[in-house]
């Protein structure tokens, strides 16, 4: 390991908040306000019943009125008989639509056996943090719909169907409802072979990794703004003995942040708040998630009496905490999915260093995205009053840990992995922009640096890593 890297401290600068204050909010969290519908959104797109249930309500709903449809046109006149509409008596009619009701059980239970198994392959075999993934696909909530609907509806319209008993009653067939049976018993079929080609491209490891990077990207361009110039105004330092701490309103991690109405709250209670834990931390009820002071024209009796429980709660209620990680507004989730898989890869049951090296290359295009953009602190200024709010995000150098430092943990005696490493490193030497983001780099490459020279790879390839090495070390050298 070189003298430079002997002398280095990784975390000298890497991590410290460069932004101190800022513009307002307009500029930096255009959609804040839309945080809690996101939220809500992506947690009913993840989960498997919603889609299926609104196609069973459809379903029943058109099995009721379809026939009422079928017994004015018969009784009017309007068609008798037509070649493009079922033409058999009552009893073909329940024979259609009880071969369409059993062959979409069998279907379906086929379909839910599938979707079982690749949520238990993506478990065990990627990241359980994965399972969102595929569980919000709109191929398998529509094809489950699709199963159910058809069950659903020929079951109601086989209700209807009457035989001729003589005077009680008249025979009925209702003939444009079995014809929609059997359109939707083809679309079934058709359906389902289109399920089971969607399904083995899904399982993909190359698709998910894919899938995993785009909803990130997402993330980061929602997140981030793309510039990576502080911004300028100094945020007041706390009053001594004047600081209020804010409880977790729940235990769970937090999963977003209403800037909007968090900066609203803070103006209107003349509060400086900063929330010091970050969109996808775990936290614990009752415990601190920021702190807030007073400013001007207090609204409590004396100064430094803490806010009542209600001005808390309201300031508290902007966070969202839930049970699980999303992708909503937490930029390291994608980075720790994908982290994940390299991981995983470099277990020695699987043992898949090929796979673990295609994850890094996803990584460094999202790590590359970072790099041009503002990371860490949040900083909201209100125009009226000019209260601030400091709101707590992932640094840089935090972000490159994320995505860095397992591989390296699990990858060091490969020299596959070793090598994507370094042109991770490579990528990002170009990109960065400042010296916070070259050192961070600096940083990890000296830590690739010294797991090449103490670690048991043949002495061919411990010289072409340390000359891949050599070369990243002189791009950050030139700026």
């Amino acid at each position: 390991m070189s003298s430079a890297c002997e002398a280095f401290d990784s975390r000298d600068g890497a991590d410290r908040p460069r932004v101190a204050g800022g513009p307002s909010l307009a500029s930096v969290t255009p959609d804040a306000g839309h945080n809690r519908a996101r939220a809500w959104l992506d947690g009913v797109r993840t989960r498997l019943w919603p889609v299926p249930v609104a196609g069973i309500a459809v379903a029943v709903v058109s099995g009721v009125l379809l026939p009422e449809i079928d017994r004015w046109l018969q009784s009017t006149g309007r068609w008798s008989s037509t070649t493009y509409l079922f033409g058999g008596g009552a009893d073909a009619a329940r024979t259609v639509l009880s071969a369409v009701s059993g062959s979409l059980v069998t279907m379906t239970s086929l379909t839910f056996s599938l979707t079982v198994v690749t949520l238990q392959l993506a478990s065990s075999q990627y990241s359980p943090r994965l399972l969102r993934t595929f569980t919000r696909d709109a191929v398998v909530q529509g094809t489950l719909a699709l199963f159910l609907a058809t069950f659903s509806y020929a079951l109601t319209v086989l209700r209807v169907v009457r035989s001729d008993v003589g005077s009680t009653a008249a025979e009925f067939v209702p003939r444009l409802s079995v014809t929609v049976a059997f359109a939707l018993a083809v679309a079934s079929v058709v359906a389902l072979v289109l399920f089971l080609a969607h399904l083995t491209r899904e399982i993909r490891v190359e698709t998910v990794l894919a899938r995993v990077h785009q909803e990130a990207a997402d993330v980061i361009r929602r997140v981030f703004p793309p510039t990576t110039e502080p911004v300028a105004s100094p945020v007041p330092e706390a009053p001594a003995g004047r600081v209020f701490q804010l409880p977790a309103p729940t235990s769970g991690f937090v999963t977003a942040i209403d800037h909007a109405e968090l900066l609203d709250v803070a103006a209107d209670l003349r509060l400086v708040v900063h929330i010091d834990v970050p969109v996808g931390d775990f936290v614990v009820a009752g415990l601190p998630v920021g702190r807030a002071w007073q400013v001007g024209n207090a609204t409590t009796d004396r100064p430094g009496s803490p806010p009542d429980r209600r001005s808390l709660g309201r300031l508290t209620a902007t966070l969202t905490v839930g049970r699980e990680r999303t992708s909503v507004q937490d930029v390291a989730f994608g980075l720790r999915q994908i982290t994940d898989i390299v991981s995983r890869a470099l277990s020695p049951g699987v043992n898949d260093p090929t796979t673990a090296a295609h994850g890094l290359g996803w990584a460094s295009v999202l790590l590359v995205d970072l790099a041009g953009r503002r990371c860490g602190p949040d900083v909201l200024v209100d125009d009226d009053s000019g209260i601030t709010v400091v709101v707590a995000r992932p640094s840089f150098a935090a972000l490159v840990d994320v995505a860095l430092d397992q591989p390296l943990l699990y990858g060091r005696d490969d020299p596959q992995v070793m090598g994507r490493l370094i042109g991770v490193l490579h990528d990002l030497a170009r990109a960065v922009g400042g010296p916070a983001g070259r050192i961070t780099v600096r940083a990890h490459l000296c830590q690739v640096r010294a797991a090449v020279d103490a670690g048991g790879l043949p002495e061919r390839e411990r010289r072409r890593l340390g000359e891949a090495c050599d070369r990243v070390g002189a791009v950050l050298d030139a700026g």
